[in-house]
């Protein structure tokens, strides 16, 4: 069976994942794109994200590489899909990526609100599923063919996951930044009780890497 995985997810010193006041102007939280100067400084992400040459190779590239191999399929909360809140108004909201989303594979979106799917270019849909995750993993496995399904975020959908044991590993960078409000990543998560531990770790000059996998 695929494996649900969670990578290149940052989080500052103090443990959040986001910063407060999310918004259009803060899709991360005000002070949340600090956490990420790491992963924007690398080759995959200046590739795969941007479009652009060049970009840092080495550990970080490396653990951001990781992130993309044999993945068939994303779930993301709606918080990372866009900033509307409540009853789709219209479905002029297509995303924060333009026509052509970095996912490439089917995207299921939690949500409570349903809309049809989204079909864009590089074969990336988005698929709102607003019959809880369970459904969405369900879903996406299907989708993923065989392929490991990858868990974007955010914060509160991966603790979702987490507390049913059902990420199979977990990628999780520290950044050398302090947010100081936010929302923390294992806020009310017993990582050890739900038989998860740390198998690697690794320091760079711009992060911590570690890796969490369960038994």
């Amino acid at each position: 069976m695929s494996r649900l995985r969670v990578e290149s997810f940052t989080i500052s010193i103090d443990g959040f994942g986001a910063g407060p006041d999310q918004s259009i102007d803060h899709p991360l939280g005000v002070g949340g794109t600090s956490l990420h100067g790491w992963a924007m400084a690398t080759r995959t992400f200046q590739k795969n994200v941007f479009g652009n040459e060049g970009g840092e190779a080495g550990v970080d590239d490396d653990f951001a590489a990781r992130g993309f191999r044999n993945v068939g399929a994303w779930i993301l909360g709606r918080n990372m899909f866009g900033p509307v809140r409540g009853p789709w108004p219209d479905e002029s909201w297509r995303g924060w990526w333009g026509e052509n989303p970095v996912y490439h594979v089917p995207v299921f979106v939690l949500t409570h609100h349903a809309r049809a799917p989204l079909v864009m270019q590089g074969g990336t849909t988005f698929h709102f599923v607003t019959e809880g995750t369970g459904a969405a993993l369900a879903r996406a496995r299907e989708a993923a063919k065989g392929k490991d399904v990858r868990v974007g975020g955010g914060v509160d959908v991966i603790r979702q996951y987490l507390r049913q044991g059902l990420i199979d590993e977990m990628h999780i960078a520290i950044s050398p930044v302090l947010l100081g409000s936010g929302e923390r990543l294992f806020e009310g998560v017993d990582l050890p009780a739900l038989g998860y531990a740390c198998t690697e770790h690794v320091a760079t000059p711009r992060a911590t890497h570690l890796v969490l996998s369960r038994a």
